[in-house]
C-alpha cells in the first residue's frame, strides 16, 4: 500500500469529514471534500478555525505549514489523486455501499480506502468494490481534530498491508489507532456508550434524573477516571491488594440485580423525544454550537497536557506526537557546506497562532520567547546539534535572554526570523534574532540571546564537540562582515 501520504480525499464534509479535514490539514496534507451542501466551505472553515485554537493551545511544538482544504462536488473529483480516502458519509449502508464503489473505481489500487461508520460492518461496505483488500474502517470519535483514539477494523476482504498502512497513517496524524481482533456490529467504544446511552434514556423516561443531572453524574464522577485508567483498571484498584478477583467476588453478584435495563430500551416516542429535546436545551442554556465546541476543546486540551505531563494513556499519545512534530519542525534543509553566510540566516517562518494571542488579539510575551527558541533550536540543528548529539550528553542551554518588543503582532500574522551570531568560544555562542513580518518585511521584535554549551550527565559547562565547533566557526567568522545590529551587546558580552 501507499507508503508516503501526501493529498487525502474525503467523501463527506460533515461533523465527521470536516473533522477529518482539520486534523489532516494541519498535519501538512492537501484535502479534497466532496460535499454537496451549498454551506459546506463555510462550515468546514469554521471547523478548521476551532482546530487551529485548539492545536495552538495544545502544543508549543511547532507545526507543519498547513494544508490546503477544497470542496468539491462529486465523489471521483475527492478520490483521483488521493493518496488516502476517507469515508464520512451519513449512516445508511446501500449509500455508503454505492459511493464507495465509485470511489473504488477511480482511486488507484494501492490506495487505501476507510470509512468512518460508527457501527456497518466493513465485510458488508466492502461487499460492492473492485480492490476490497485495500478497505477498512478507520471509526473516529468527535471531535476528529483532538480526540485520538480511531478503531481500526478490517472486513473479511482485507489484507493486513492495509490495516498497516492505515494504522501508520492514522499515527502520523497523532492519534491512538485501536486494531479490532474481529468484526464485531458497533465495534468497541461504541457498544460501551451504547450501553451508557439506553440506561440514560430509562433514567430520564422514568423521571430519575434530568439530561443535565446525568452528564453530572458521568463529568463529576466516573468521567474523570475514565479519562485516563478506563473501567476496568479502575476496578482492579477498588479490589485493592487482592486485585480483581477480590472486586469480582465482592461486587460480581450485583450482576444479578436488575440496576439496568440493558436488554430494553423505551421507545423513543414523541412524549420522550420532546422531554430529552426540553431537558438538553435547558442544559446548553444560551451557549451556541460553537461556543460549545470551544469549551469542549478547550476542556479536552486541559485533560491531554495534564495527561502529557504524567506520559500516560491519551498524554503519551500527544507526547509522541509531539516529539515528532518537533523533529519535523527543526529539520533543515540548509547545507552549511554549500550555504552563504553574507548576511542573517533565515531558519524559521511561523505564523501567530489563534491560541498565541490575549484579549486584544496581540501576540503575549510568552509566545515571542517561543518563536525566537525555535529559530534558535533551528540553528542549532544546522550546526549539528540534534537529538542524537542530546543523547551524547551534551546540549546548548539559553542561560541569558534580553528582548525588545517594537511592534504590535496580531493573531494570523505571517513570520520570520533571521538569525546572526556575533561572537563565539567553545563553551558559547552570543546570538541576535529579529523576528519580521513575512508580508511586508516590518521589524516586530528582536531577541539577544546567549547559548552555553553544557555536559547534560554532568551538569556543568564543558566545551563542544569539535565537529560542531567547526561548524559554528565556519557562521561567526563570515558574520563578523555583517554590520552588527542597533543596540545588540550592550547587556550580553563574550567577555563576561
Amino acid at each position: 500500500m501507499r507508503t508516503s501520504i501526501k493529498s487525502v480525499g474525503l467523501l463527506g464534509g460533515g461533523v465527521i469529514g470536516a473533522g477529518w479535514a482539520a486534523r489532516c490539514a494541519l498535519n501538512g496534507h492537501d484535502v479534497a471534500v466532496c460535499d454537496l451542501d451549498p454551506e459546506a466551505e463555510r462550515k468546514i472553515s469554521e471547523v478548521m478555525t476551532n482546530a487551529r485554537r485548539a492545536w495552538s493551545r495544545l502544543t508549543l511544538a511547532p507545526l507543519p505549514a498547513a494544508g490546503s482544504i477544497r470542496v468539491v462536488k462529486t465523489i471521483e473529483a475527492a478520490a483521483e489523486g488521493a493518496d488516502f480516502i476517507q469515508e464520512s458519509l451519513p449512516e445508511q449502508e446501500a449509500l455508503k455501499i454505492s459511493l464507495l464503489a465509485r470511489a473504488d473505481k477511480v482511486a488507484p489500487p494501492d490506495v487505501v480506502i476507510a470509512s468512518s461508520t460508527s457501527g456497518l460492518l466493513p465485510s458488508r461496505l466492502q461487499s460492492g468494490l473492485e480492490h476490497p483488500e485495500r478497505f477498512l474502517v478507520g471509526h473516529p470519535f468527535n471531535p476528529v481534530y483532538l480526540m485520538p483514539l480511531v478503531e481500526v477494523c478490517g472486513g473479511a476482504g482485507t489484507s493486513d498491508a492495509t490495516k498497516e498502512s492505515a494504522t501508520r497513517f492514522y499515527r502520523a496524524l497523532g492519534m491512538h489507532p485501536l486494531l479490532l481482533r474481529k468484526e464485531v456490529d458497533g465495534f468497541v467504544a461504541d457498544r460501551l456508550m451504547e450501553a451508557l446511552w439506553r440506561e440514560a434514556l430509562w433514567l430520564i423516561h422514568d423521571d430519575v434524573a434530568t439530561a443535565a443531572e446525568i452528564d453530572d453524574a458521568v463529568r463529576f464522577g466516573p468521567g474523570l477516571r475514565w479519562a485516563f485508567m478506563g473501567t476496568l483498571l479502575i476496578y482492579r484498584i477498588a479490589g485493592g491488594e487482592p486485585g480483581m478477583r477480590h472486586f469480582m467476588a465482592q461486587f460480581g453478584p450485583a450482576l444479578k440485580w436488575p440496576w439496568t435495563k440493558l436488554m430494553d430500551v423505551p421507545e423513543l416516542d414523541e412524549a420522550l423525544l420532546d422531554k430529552i429535546v426540553a431537558q438538553s436545551d435547558a442544559q446548553a442554556g444560551a451557549a451556541g454550537i460553537r461556543d460549545l465546541e470551544r469549551l469542549r476543546d478547550d476542556c479536552l486540551v486541559a485533560i491531554l497536557q495534564g495527561l502529557r505531563t504524567q506520559d500516560y494513556a491519551a498524554g503519551a499519545v500527544l507526547d509522541r506526537f509531539e516529539k515528532t512534530l518537533w523533529a519535523a519542525g527543526h529539520r533543515s534543509e540548509f547545507d552549511i557546506e554549500k550555504s552563504d553566510f553574507s548576511k542573517p540566516l533565515r531558519l524559521h517562518e511561523t505564523r501567530v497562532e489563534p491560541g498565541w494571542v490575549d484579549f486584544n488579539d496581540h501576540m503575549t510575551e510568552s509566545r515571542y520567547l517561543q518563536v525566537f527558541g525555535d529559530a534558535t533550536e533551528a540553528l542549532l540543528r544546522v550546526i549539528g546539534v540534534d537529538p542524537d548529539y542530546h543523547r551524547g550528553g551534551h546540549n546548548y542551554y539559553t542561560v541569558e535572554t534580553h528582548l525588545r518588543h517594537l511592534r504590535e503582532v496580531e493573531g494570523g500574522t505571517p513570520l520570520h526570523v533571521t538569525t546572526q551570531i556575533l561572537g563565539i568560544d567553545d563553551k558559547r555562542i552570543h546570538l541576535f534574532h529579529s523576528l519580521y513580518r513575512s508580508d511586508n518585511d516590518t521589524l516586530l521584535a528582536t531577541a539577544e540571546q546567549m547559548q552555553l554549551h553544557v555536559d547534560t550527565r554532568a551538569s556543568r559547562a564543558a566545551a563542544a564537540a569539535p565537529e560542531v565547533l567547526a561548524r559554528v566557526q565556519r557562521v561567526a567568522v563570515a558574520h563578523r562582515t555583517i554590520e552588527r545590529p542597533v543596540g545588540s551587546g550592550r547587556a550580553i558580552s563574550l567577555t563576561k
